[in-house]
């Protein structure tokens, strides 16, 4: 299934920079359970079919939500850009598939109570299968 693949793929991806690895204590599919702030996850995906005559090719909705500790508007400005640039640099070719097109979407900040935000950035990935 790509939709998974991709899901797994980025999330590696996302793990593996030293950068957003040394500022969250997750970066997982999942929202974590007992894991303190900073955490990023996957809070959403969606696929729907983008293949060709000749090829299996799949459209990717994936939303990241990032939950940090802050009371400013800014707070976690700096490890969205950062999970941002990350985003735009992973690699086209995968095992299973091959990127064609990564965009961002849209993005959505709020304030949860006791100081907490939640930043919820959405990007569109259009596939083709190996």
């Amino acid at each position: 299934m790509l939709e998974a693949g991709l899901r797994a793929e980025l999330i590696a991806w996302l793990a593996a920079d030293p950068l957003l690895s040394s500022q969250l204590n997750a970066i997982v599919e999942e929202t974590p359970l007992r894991t303190s702030l900073p955490w990023l996850a996957i809070a959403a995906s969606a696929s729907t079919d983008w293949s060709s005559k000749t090829h299996t090719g799949r459209e990717v909705r994936i939303a990241l939500e990032l939950h940090c500790r802050g009371d400013a508007p800014r707070s976690g400005a700096a490890l969205v850009a950062a999970i941002e640039q990350r985003i735009a640099a992973l690699p086209a070719a995968q095992p299973e598939f091959r990127i064609v097109t990564t965009r961002f979407l849209r993005s959505r900040a709020e304030q949860r109570g006791e100081a907490v935000r939640a930043i919820l950035v959405e990007y569109r990935f259009r596939l083709m299968a190996a």
